[in-house]
């Protein structure tokens, strides 16, 4: 197998497990956040959706420069929008995925923050850790927030206690 293509398969293993998280936020507990220092149910899970998001400018950028001063991050107003977001964030991650070839994988790309480099790695290398590995932890606080709500958790890589009965 090819090394896009086992992407393109962790890709959407990921975004398959992290909508079945997403949906189960309740629509009244979008500003309940576990301590004063931790985001908002809803920024959490609009900072998840925000990462999916980055798969597209990772294959169709040579780089990224981040502004802080002008950034504005994706804030979801409804459960209905974060997922409608996410799918559309999803899609587009499929699409920029699709056209992407192997070659394209080990071509650098680079992050800069206000004009000055941060780093430049192969984009394989970034997806997994920009988009990937950072969905997956971040959908790990997400299940610790879904349970201190008293959410039935979904299961990530098998059955969660909930699902067991």
């Amino acid at each position: 197998m090819k090394l896009i293509d086992s992407l393109i398969l962790e890709f959407e293993h990921e975004a398959q497990t992290t909508r079945k998280h997403l949906e189960r936020l309740p629509e009244d507990k979008l500003e309940w956040r576990p301590h004063e220092k931790s985001f908002t149910a809803a920024g959490l899970a609009s900072h998840i959706v925000e990462c999916v998001s980055w798969t597209d400018a990772i294959f169709n950028l040579e780089e990224f420069v981040f502004d802080p001063a002008t950034y504005k991050p994706y804030q979801a107003t409804s459960v209905v929008d974060l997922l409608e977001t996410f799918e559309s964030n999803v899609q587009k991650g499929k699409q920029a995925l699709a056209s992407a070839s192997e070659m394209s994988l080990e071509q650098p790309w680079r992050l800069k923050v206000a004009g000055r480099l941060l780093f430049e790695r192969p984009r394989s290398a970034v997806l997994r850790d920009f988009v990937l590995s950072h969905v997956i932890h971040h959908r790990g606080q997400f299940s610790v927030y879904l349970r201190q709500l008293n959410v039935p958790v979904p299961g990530s890589y098998g059955p969660s206690a909930d699902e067991q009965g």
